[in-house]
């Protein structure tokens, strides 16, 4: 679940959440540098993800409450949120809940709404494998074949992960409608990255996310698609600590 440091109270804390059907191990370029620059971090799985147990939740507003059980637990006070794709959706709703103890908040290819393709759910839903394909040739910014393969092949092995995790992801996605009115509240310091080529959040949408929240800040990846953290971590994670140092 994080970096395998102690928690320190003293210092601030990170959690990073992963997008749809995906787990903790796409942010293992990221965790470990934001470790090493002086933050608790925690990269976590949601239920039913990766290393973690019980059902796939079924709404981002489910998985917004499950977070703040997670940050009542470890009694974290200064929180920095930092969320992919999905987990923008997650962070952005529970900033709507939770306010009072969160720091500042990153967005990573995100958007306040996220429409899924019903072809792709109904893949998705009945087991089919090609669906991982379908996401990542969607989700990299330029047509070369993924290095080391499909990622979300690595993680969802079979077709009742894809069932019972993808296609649950999908759904809640799709049917996630508070995200603008969220937006519109936020009140603390919120920082956004696109992709210059991304495919699943397109760049106008992105930047119509980021025109919601008042004096939020962009950068844009050049040569860059929606898997931004596995595309371009070096130039994403270097962005993302100047701003939280800010």
């Amino acid at each position: 679940m994080d970096t395998g440091e102690d928690f320190d109270s003293s210092k601030e804390t990170i959690i990073l959440l992963h997008g749809s059907g995906q787990s903790h191990v796409v942010w293992s370029l990221t965790a470990q540098y934001l470790s090493d620059q002086n933050y608790n971090v925690f990269s976590i799985d949601l239920p039913g993800h990766g290393n973690s147990e019980g059902e796939s939740l079924k709404s981002i507003e489910d998985m917004a409450e499950w977070l703040n059980k997670i940050v009542i637990k470890l009694n974290i006070k200064d929180l920095n949120l930092i969320g992919h794709s999905q987990g923008c959706l997650i962070a952005l709703e529970y900033a709507n809940m939770f306010p009072s103890n969160l720091k500042k908040l990153i967005f990573i290819a995100g958007s306040y709404a996220i429409p899924v393709n019903k072809s792709l759910i109904e893949l998705a839903l009945s087991g089919n494998m090609d669906s991982l394909n379908l996401m990542m040739k969607w989700g990299y910014g330029n047509s070369k074949q993924f290095i080391g393969g499909n990622p979300l092949q690595k993680i969802l092995n079979s077709p009742r992960e894809v069932r019972d995790v993808l296609a649950i992801d999908l759904i809640a996605c799709n049917n996630y409608k508070n995200g603008e009115l969220a937006a519109k509240n936020i009140k603390c310091p919120t920082f956004f990255i696109f992709g210059e080529l991304d495919k699943m959040i397109k760049l106008e949408t992105g930047k119509k996310f980021a025109e919601f929240i008042n004096n939020s800040k962009i950068h844009i990846i050049k040569n860059c698609g929606h898997m931004i953290i596995l595309e371009k971590a070096f130039e994403m994670r270097e962005k993302i600590v100047n701003f939280l140092k800010q």
